[in-house]
């Protein structure tokens, strides 16, 4: 499979990558700059408030460890009344916000081509930014070419890459329930709740926001782990504004906050 991805991007020249650090996007940065070339290859991180600082610092240190030209681009969702109020289709603010700076950023250096790293699972939950990238053209080479997240983990160890088992991650609005007013002071909060989590020595979890309280979601692997933490956990939380801890037994899953609307279309 990897060589028809690097069959697939022959065929396009030149191209930007939509890139954030994790395994997706990595692998279609990686491939690209083995089919055409660094000269012909340049990784966009966009940043904003909704993108937790230390998974910036690890998107750069990987671009930098694959030699790959890259360009930061502030973008402004944030600050669209349309993102902040938090509706079910928030994420298609979102994408436009962020694409639409991609799509500028390589119109003006001559690249057609602008790629993103979703896969072929990616439309198998609520994804109302999709509807963005098509506006804006944006191709989906990993989606196009039937990659599951097995096979992109696969190709990404293959290739010597060092995220290939990296969780998956998602911006930081992602925490908020629907409805809920989305401010880069709420972002920071969820931001540094997590944070305090992982120097605990979590590898993989969600703090969702639910007012005064953070509902933990980690692996259920881990759920013994946060009991065992139970007094850590609790104080880590509480120091970044939280008044209630609770743990979610259902343990962590990509989406939960979509769970409300899928409710109520069944």
């Amino acid at each position: 499979m990897i060589e028809k991805l690097k069959s697939r991007l022959v065929e396009l020249g030149r191209v930007a990558v939509a890139y954030s650090g994790g395994v997706d996007s990595t692998l279609v940065l990686k491939a690209s700059l083995d089919a055409l070339g660094s000269e012909n290859v340049v990784a966009l991180l966009a940043v904003s408030p909704s993108l937790p600082q230390s998974e910036k610092d690890e998107a750069l240190a990987l671009a930098r460890q694959l030699g790959a030209p890259l360009e930061m681009l502030p973008t402004e969702e944030v600050a669209d009344p349309a993102y902040q109020a938090n509706a079910p289709n928030r994420c298609y603010f979102c994408k436009d916000h962020v694409y639409r700076a991609l799509r500028q950023f390589a119109e003006k250096g001559g690249i057609e081509h602008v790629l993103d790293g979703m896969n072929a699972e990616d439309t198998l939950d609520v994804r109302p930014g999709r509807a963005a990238a098509r506006e804006l053209r944006i191709l989906s080479p990993l989606h196009d070419l039937g990659f599951s997240k097995a096979d992109v983990r696969e190709a990404a160890r293959a290739l010597g890459l060092p995220n290939w088992d990296k969780p998956a991650a998602a911006c930081l609005a992602s925490r908020v329930p629907y409805g809920t007013r989305v401010t880069p002071g709420l972002l920071s909060q969820i931001e540094r709740a997590e944070a305090a989590l992982f120097d605990l020595g979590f590898r993989e979890l969600r703090v969702r926001h639910h007012g005064d309280v953070a509902r933990l979601e980690v692996p259920e692997a881990d759920l013994p782990r946060a009991l065992h933490q139970r007094e850590a956990v609790v104080a880590a939380l509480r120091a970044t504004g939280y008044t209630y801890v609770t743990l979610d037994l259902a343990a962590l899953r990509s989406g939960s906050m979509n769970e409300v609307l899928k409710a109520r279309s069944a």
